[in-house]
């Protein structure tokens, strides 16, 4: 990827002649030099008379006479005129990246690493956690620890606290890092498509808890890990990325436990990533990505 500043504007909107002249003959009005454009047509759904359009373009930044906020106010009429859906972000400016776990600690070993090795350029303002377990590990990476305990009888409160904490430290993406909590519908519904999960399984497949060992008795001759958006339906959120394993019969349940680890990290990294990059635009329960 290229390494000087570039604004990413991601959009979808119903689908009409003109769109990428439009939006392009705009940014060659102000001089601006695209470096990357990604585009795609959706037809019509069931029920529905037109498709919709999805695009993803990066802009030089000093290629533009003024700065972001400007930009936004100068596309806006133009994003309203076409019915829109719409972001610009700007790749100076580190998302940051609350992450959420349990006690299992191979994905968060793995983003701390890519983390550490700048790999993900991301800020991580803390990690959450139901369990203590993990703190010396994450502390000892220079990261805020947060405890906050979930039983039956205090949900409520524990996930008004995760809330909290993630507005107290201005969160951009909430990522479950193998938290094997259940998130309440308040939270999902005041984030919608900013809370990453990755479940162990290739969904819609083996929905819920211990897939591993729901795979072993179906004698499937595939496992995966699916990286989605979270919602209030469980496993049901608008799917990123998905990789699979090929297993035979001589593999036992906690063979495919640990095999899937390694898919699990991978499936994550990639998935949270293309939606830092602004490469993910969700439609209904489907993502278009823009790899």
């Amino acid at each position: 990827m290229h390494r000087e500043r570039f604004f990413t504007l991601s959009a979808s909107c119903p689908d009409r002649v003109g769109i990428v002249a439009r939006v392009s003959g705009f940014i060659a009005e102000h001089q601006g030099w695209i470096l990357e454009t990604s585009l795609h047509a959706e037809p019509p759904r069931d029920g529905e008379d037109i498709g919709r359009y999805f695009m993803r373009i990066e802009i030089r930044a000093d290629s533009l006479p003024f700065h972001l906020s400007e930009l936004r106010e100068r596309f806006r009429p133009l994003a309203e005129e076409l019915e829109m859906e719409w972001k610009i972000t700007d790749s100076a400016v580190k998302k940051r990246v609350v992450m959420l776990v349990s006690k299992q600690e191979h994905c968060l070993y793995d983003l701390l690493a890519r983390w550490k090795s700048r790999e993900l350029d991301i800020e991580i303002p803390c990690v959450i956690s139901n369990h203590d377990t993990l703190r010396g590990f994450v502390e000892w990476h220079g990261i805020p620890f947060h405890h906050v305990p979930v039983t039956p009888d205090n949900k409520s409160s524990a996930y008004a606290e995760v809330g909290r904490l993630f507005e107290e430290v201005r969160g951009d993406t909430m990522v479950l890092a193998r938290y094997m909590q259940i998130l309440s519908p308040t939270l999902c519904a005041t984030y919608p498509g900013r809370i990453i999960n990755i479940h162990h399984s290739f969904l819609p497949s083996f929905v819920g808890a211990r897939p591993y060992h729901q795979a072993y008795a179906k004698g499937v001759k595939l496992i995966g890990a699916t990286c989605h958006y979270v919602t209030a339906d469980l496993d049901q959120g608008p799917i990123i990325e998905q990789d699979v394993i090929r297993i035979d019969h001589s593999d036992a349940a906690e063979d495919m436990v640990r095999y899937g680890k390694d898919i699990e990290k991978t499936v994550l990294a990639r998935g949270l990533r293309y939606h830092l990059e602004d490469r993910v635009l969700v439609h209904g329960n489907k993502t278009v990505v823009f790899r």
